[in-house]
């Protein structure tokens, strides 16, 4: 054991060296003079391949290849698209994406992506994605940038299926990949305005981009955005804020420098800071088969109010009462200030994150390439908010109840070094090794008894049940390897390998627990320290592939499969008796204890073929893959809502399989283009999952897994003289029913159809355009999570918390580009 912690030491220190080393051995005595500071920027092979016509660059196999080409499943979604839809935030691409799933919101990871009805939950911060999120080439580890946007982005890629081979952990079920803008070789300038009259949002941005020099080239870009009616509450909601508004800021600088043939250096650091009026959003209520607003039912029956809300699901009004006064005068402050210090029962929220990322290129030969990847995050979010989702004590009088005042802080460093080669013989080969460090703390008071109702607590005044803090600090190391070998000119057979050892380390503190809390034999005392809590896990996720060239237009392949999303230690135990455990002289009964807190790791294994091909001197695209995962030990957690507990657990199996299907078609009509998607699936249980009260999910479809989804859509470009065009852009998307959780609950979201559109006017070139776009025209709300409502009458409530997406958006939008 000691060796192998001193070899890993070692490889950690070798990775954090390299990229040094490789910057210092690059800077030459003079620097050569180089019109190319926009062709640095990608942390991929050097020896990029260059779009032709209408062809797509994807980096899924860490190396740039065309869409066509790559034996991976992909969807793509170009800056032009994004630009046309006003799309800037993470949950508006699943209308070019079918299968793909996005929640935003809530406290825990504050948001989960799910990709063919497998994903992670957003309730619990401790659980990594399933759906891996790479940005700019770094694996950032937190579900919290589902809620911070993007803007000035180059491309949207969605990876299929496992990726663990070239992404690592945590890409169990697939990638959602962001590759923002780079530096161009001449100076240009760029911005827009626009104004959303639905949620009354205001949008300005803007970037500036060129040479600085020959070698160096640099790119700022910025946008600020105001909602003041993200969300709109029910005229009768006693809360402060009838609406629910929110502010982002986001600003980046790249730099690109090329100061000698075969050496390439790429920086970004980006600011991003989100503010709301608290971090719940568009969370309706399902009042369930018995039809009415259940009561908020407190301390064992001794406190019953009313739940306020109007049963009325879909009509885009939410129920989100402020804090109730007794529990609203004091948050705790033993762990140091807090943002909620004095919030005085109104619920907020506020985000503030950096980000960076250093891309190191150096040609070793013509032939041999090593890259150095960077990576640099640090996050720290605040929020308040009221889990009771209802509750009114009398006329006018806030109820809200089961108040949390989480405090998400991370602080992630990451290294990856690979070598990799560009021969024009038979065999090319990639190896590499990784290397994560990240400290996360989730340190939150909640409301879980909602004691204070009786009476503050009498030694500190807090009104709060409880504070309790919980760091967790990981360490992976990974080493990979790749060959891709040419048998002829046309089939390739294609295979890796990647090791992952990853250790966690957490400890809870308990600084404060309410005195009539702790006096019981239920609650353990203020003052509580667990100790260290150790995970570790070791994995081998293999790969291999055979593609085959039928002619330079049509590509078949097959491959083989695996995956791995590492286990760890549930971050959501309420401060119970059962912690007492950790202080137990039995060594045993502390490990009891310290294991019933785990959680396993999440494997995948199958397969999938396809066929990529294009028609017509490449008019039409017609791209198909098959698929068969068995996902091992997926992790899933769910709430009770009548015991008011998190339930974190590990199903037993859940299979996969479906066809995808993605086509485009430049049709005879100048300027027009057609294109869509089509998804089938099957995603059950195949072993048994028990979820309480004597049911079991086996044989049932997983959640968020529609049977057929898709969506079409057409781009329509009119010139209407030499310096003047019309556009015309239109995207239908469709959804089988599905059931929305993995839970005793069950709600069943039925299909849905709703389309976007947009038109403009403008000058060919983009020098200026003028543009009305809808998106959700038929303002269709939909539900993308259910689950328990907290609080309800054990054997009687029966109400559901929906968690949906935005209604309908109407913009109109102003932007220049010279």
């Amino acid at each position: 054991m000691k060796q192998s912690a001193f070899g890993i030491r070692h490889l950690r220190e070798a990775l954090l060296g390299t990229a040094a080393v490789i910057g210092i051995a690059a800077i030459p005595s003079t620097a050569a003079a180089q019109d190319a500071a926009g062709d640095a920027g990608t942390p991929d092979s050097a020896t990029a391949a260059q779009p032709v016509g209408n062809e797509i660059i994807v980096l899924a196999r860490r190396q740039a290849e065309t869409l066509q080409e790559v034996p991976v499943t992909i969807t793509s979604v170009s800056s032009e698209t994004l630009d046309k839809y006003n799309v800037d935030q993470v949950a508006d691409v699943v209308s070019r994406v079918p299968t793909l799933n996005v929640q935003v919101g809530g406290s825990g990871s504050g948001g989960q992506l799910s990709l063919r009805g497998v994903g992670s939950s957003a309730i619990s911060a401790a659980f990594d994605s399933a759906v891996a999120f790479d940005f700019d080439g770094v694996q950032v580890s937190t579900m919290r940038m589902v809620q911070a946007g993007f803007f000035d982005v180059q491309q949207i890629d969605v990876l299929k299926g496992p990726q663990s081979l070239f992404f690592g952990k945590s890409a169990s079920a697939g990638v959602f990949s962001i590759r923002s803008a780079d530096p161009t070789p001449n100076w240009s300038a760029g911005g827009k305005a626009s104004y959303e009259f639905e949620e009354k949002g205001w949008t300005v941005g803007g970037f500036v981009s060129g040479p600085i020099t020959d070698t160096l080239g640099i790119r700022l870009a910025g946008q600020w955005n105001k909602i003041d009616e993200f969300t709109k509450l029910q005229p009768d909601t006693p809360a402060t804020n009838l609406v629910r508004g929110q502010k982002n800021v986001v600003a980046r600088a790249t730099l690109a420098w090329e100061p000698v043939v075969g050496f390439d250096a790429n920086l970004k650091v980006q600011y991003v800071k989100n503010t709301n009026d608290g971090a719940i959003g568009n969370d309706d209520i399902y009042c369930g088969p018995n039809g009415i607003a259940d009561p908020v039912y407190l301390l064992q029956g001794g406190l019953v109010y009313p739940g306020g809300y109007d049963c009325n699901d879909h009509d885009g009004l939410y129920y989100l009462p402020d804090t109730a006064p007794p529990l609203a005068q004091s948050v705790p402050l033993a762990t140091g200030p807090t943002l909620a210090q004095g919030f005085n029962g109104v619920p907020f929220g506020e985000t503030e994150m950096w980000f960076g990322r250093l891309a190191l290129n150096f040609g070793i030969t013509d032939n041999v390439n090593i890259v150095s990847t960077t990576g640099f995050l640090d996050l720290d979010a605040t929020d308040v908010d009221n889990y009771s989702y209802g509750g009114t004590l009398a006329p006018g009088i806030p109820g809200g109840a089961g108040t949390s005042d989480p405090r998400n802080t991370l602080k992630q460093y990451s290294q990856e070094i690979r070598l990799e080669t560009d021969n024009d013989g038979p065999f090319n080969v990639m190896f590499g090794a990784f290397y994560e460090w990240r400290k996360f703390l989730f340190d939150t008071s909640q409301q879980g008894v909602n004691i204070s109702f009786v009476a503050p607590d009498p030694i500190t005044g807090y009104t709060f049940d409880w504070d309790k803090a919980q760091s967790t600090k990981t360490e992976a190391t990974s080493l990979f390897g790749s060959i891709i070998f040419d048998v002829t000119d046309r089939l390739e057979i294609s295979g890796g390998v990647r090791w992952t050892d990853e250790k966690k380390t957490s400890r809870i503190s308990v600084p404060y627990v309410h005195a009539f809390l702790s006096a019981t034999p239920a609650f353990i005392s203020s003052g509580f320290f667990s100790g260290p809590i150790e995970f570790s896990d070791k994995n081998w996720s293999p790969e291999a592939t055979i593609k085959y060239e039928i002619n330079p237009d049509v590509n078949v392949f097959a491959s083989f499969k695996t995956g791995f999303k590492s286990g760890g230690i549930d971050n959501s135990a309420l401060p119970s008796n059962s912690l007492l455990g950790f202080n137990d002289p039995d060594p045993a009964v502390r490990q009891a204890v310290a294991d019933g807190l785990k959680y396993q790791s999440e494997t995948a294994i199958g397969g999938e073929v396809g066929v990529k091909s294009q028609f017509s001197n490449r008019d039409v695209t017609l791209n198909v893959t098959a698929y068969y995962y068995v996902f091992d030990d997926l992790q899933v957690q769910n709430f009770n809502a009548q015991t008011v507990q998190f339930i974190t657990l590990n199903a037993g199996e859940v299979t996969t399989k479906g066809v995808d299907i993605g086509w485009g078609w430049e049709t005879p009509v100048e300027g027009l283009s057609l294109s869509g998607n089509i998804a089938w699936l099957d995603g059950k249980f195949t072993k048994s999952f028990p979820v309480g009260e004597g049911i079991d999910l086996e044989g049932r479809d997983v959640a968020r897994a529609p049977e057929w989804s898709g969506n079409i859509a057409a781009d329509w470009s009119i010139p209407l003289g030499d310096t003047l065009e019309l556009g015309l852009s239109g995207n239908a998307i469709y959804s089988d029913s599905y059931y929305a959780g993995n839970t005793l609950y069950e709600y069943i979201q039925d299909s849905y159809v709703a389309f976007d559109a947009s038109a403009s006017i403008g000058h060919p070139d983009g020098l200026w355009k003028l543009s009305l776009i809808g998106v959700n025209l038929t303002d269709k709300l939909w539900t993308n999570t259910a689950s328990g409502r907290p609080f309800l009458e054990p054997g009687v409530g029966d109400d559901l918390i929906l968690t949906q997406n935005r209604g309908r958006q109407i913009f109109v939008e102003g932007s220049f580009k010279f």
